[in-house]
């Protein structure tokens, strides 16, 4: 505290710079404080997500079984889910398999999806 308090006075550090350098190392101790259960809280947002042919953001929260994918699901694929995603070309998850996406696995799908089954979890 007494260097700080030198700087200040002989001008070496505008004082702003000093209280801005302040505010983030407490804003990041409280963020990087874990939660009560002893964890990091996990980031919000859908469970499944993927960019479909046309263009935009689809997710899903808490999916099971099969499921059409919007839009026509392709390119990046996240699976934040406990279980594994299958991917199928055909609604319905008719056909054979095109990918399986494990658990908290990112991927490309091409060329493209049409359903997508969730492995059930307990």
């Amino acid at each position: 505290m007494r260097d700080t308090r030198i700087l200040l006075r002989t001008g070496a550090v505008p004082a702003l710079l000093l209280a801005a350098a302040a505010v983030a190392a407490a804003t990041a101790t409280a963020t990087a404080a874990p939660a009560a259960g002893g964890t990091a809280p996990a980031a919000a947002g859908p469970d499944f997500q993927y960019v479909g042919q046309d263009d935009r953001v689809h997710g899903l929260t808490a999916p099971k079984g099969c499921v059409a994918a919007e839009g026509g699901g392709s390119r990046p694929v996240t699976n934040h889910t406990r279980g594994t995603a299958t991917f199928y070309r055909e609604p319905g998850c008719a056909g054979a398999p095109v990918e399986r996406l494990g658990p908290g696995t990112v991927t490309q799908v091409r060329p493209y999806f049409a359903s997508v089954r969730f492995s059930v979890t307990g």
